[in-house]
């Protein structure tokens, strides 16, 4: 058994492990990073990359048919294989070699294993071989482990042997049909991607679409799924699956039986910290971390936890956000230098909590960041809700024809700021940005009528929010 002291040693090599490293790194520590898996993480291999690379190609055929001249040009049906391809050139063929050397070229220590806390600052190490070995930090653990697919609790489900979103991503050929079990953005993202590759696709939620959002959200992509071929069964149960030789079976409470080559359960994360020794400190195996807004988790000095297993926002942009904070105050900590963690200073991960931006690459896209009208009236604000058709702003129609969607904006009425924005429709997610820093930035609405947005792009949108919100008269 080997014994090795660094400043912080970092549970898990995905993006939010990386950047705390680097960070981290950047502020004089001497950092390792632990993974049993693929540095880079389940973003690089599983989700994000991958998962964007199914989206795209029939999103762009899709585009390209909904403007005249270019819809008669395209002939012919979406190349699959192709499709395939190339989203195994954006995960490396599941190599992470190019990863690996980022990691050795910005100064960060790789241990390959599976890594256990076991004592206060403490790390065991068990390599693939068996062998192990005993990594003490001087200064801090921090914790990004990331998250699981969640199993629920159906009769034979588990038994079927479900896909999980790392088959849906890492699939080598497409089945004929698939059955998707929930909602939410794994769920209409998969549903939206096999569906363009020609699968026959039935998509199964217990409720509505992409709960959480604003509602018009997961009503309009519900209504664009059933137009791209998927037949969506909304308030509907499923009670029991099986397996045979022919496929699954999927029963539900409403009495439908949907049978296909394949079913997906996209209903949910639990935190990966099942089996990394937090009852060695007097935490609880697979709960998630709680954290301060430095990433610090209570009751600690010394140990820190980013990413998923935190519960904060699941996102991997949040994640590298939270990852910058950790490895920051980390450094700063280790030096005795100032700590910047009022709120929106270097040291904390304030945007967290109400202005978090996302995307469903769904088609349409969905963008949102803040908080929806619910939300914000939970919250105590007073409100006004400001809603447009983005097909009615002429830089839509050029965009494409027939172009629908609709954006919403939730204005605190006291201050005159944006708390959330929502946007749906073709291409949304590039409106995202500007929404993001009115909100950080708390732009009132007076100065937001001097930024003024180009002719003819959809940026228009924002000029007929504040024109339907009304214009200051002083």
């Amino acid at each position: 058994m080997q014994s090795t002291e660094y400043d912080l040693i970092v549970l898990g090599a995905g993006a939010g492990g990386e950047n705390v490293a680097d960070r981290a790194v950047q502020g004089g520590l001497t950092t390792v990073l632990v993974e049993h898996e693929l540095v880079g993480g389940e973003c690089s291999y599983w989700a994000c990359m991958p998962s964007k690379a199914l989206l795209r190609s029939a999103q762009v055929l899709r585009a390209a048919r909904q403007v005249a001249g270019a819809g008669e040009a395209v002939v012919g049906e979406l190349d699959v294989r192709a499709v395939l391809a190339r989203r195994d050139s954006f995960t490396s063929n599941w190599s992470d070699e190019g990863q690996v050397r980022w990691v050795d070229g910005a100064g960060i220590s790789l241990a390959r294993g599976h890594g256990r806390i076991t004592g206060p600052k403490e790390v065991t190490v068990t390599a693939a071989d068996g062998s192990t070995s005993v990594l003490t930090a001087r200064h801090a653990v921090s914790v990004v482990t990331g998250s699981d697919p969640l199993i629920p609790d159906i009769d034979g489900l588990r038994e079927a042997s479900p896909w999980t979103s790392r088959e849906a991503t890492s699939a080598k050929s497409v089945p004929a049909s698939l059955a998707i079990i929930g909602g939410g953005v794994v769920a209409t993202e998969m549903a939206t991607a096999y569906a363009g590759f020609g699968t026959a696709v039935t998509l199964i939620s217990r409720s509505g679409l992409l709960a959480g959002m604003e509602p018009f959200a997961g009503e309009l992509v519900a209504k664009a799924l059933r137009a791209q071929g998927v037949t969506v069964l909304l308030d509907t149960e499923t009670t029991r699956v099986t397996r045979s030789g022919d496929g699954v079976v999927v029963e539900t409470g409403g009495g439908s039986v949907v049978t296909a080559e394949e079913v997906l359960v996209a209903t949910g994360r639990t935190p990966r910290t099942r089996d990394i020794g937090l009852e060695t400190i007097g935490l609880t195996p697979g709960d998630w971390l709680k954290t301060d807004d430095t990433m610090l988790v209570p009751g600690f000095d010394w140990l820190y936890a980013v990413g998923d297993v935190t519960k904060r926002a699941l996102l991997t942009h949040q994640v590298k956000y939270q990852a910058r904070a950790a490895g920051d105050v980390i450094a700063a900590r280790a030096a005795g230098a100032p700590v910047s963690d009022a709120p929106w200073g270097v040291h904390v991960a304030t945007a967290d909590h109400a202005a978090v931006p996302q995307v469903t690459f769904t088609d349409p896209e969905v963008a949102s960041v803040g908080l929806t009208a619910q939300a914000a009236r939970q919250a105590g604000y007073e409100i006004r809700t400001v809603d447009y058709e983005i097909g009615n702003v002429a830089g839509a129609s050029v965009h494409a024809d027939g172009y629908t969607g609709t954006a919403r904006m939730v204005v605190d009425e006291q201050r005159k700021v944006i708390l959330g924005v929502t946007f749906v429709g073709p291409d949304v997610s590039e409106l995202l940005q500007a929404a993001t820093i009115a909100i950080v930035g708390e732009v009132p609405l007076d100065r937001l009528w001097h930024a003024v947005p180009a002719y003819p792009t959809v940026n228009e949108i924002w000029l007929r929010l504040l024109e339907t919100y009304g214009r200051p008269t002083t």
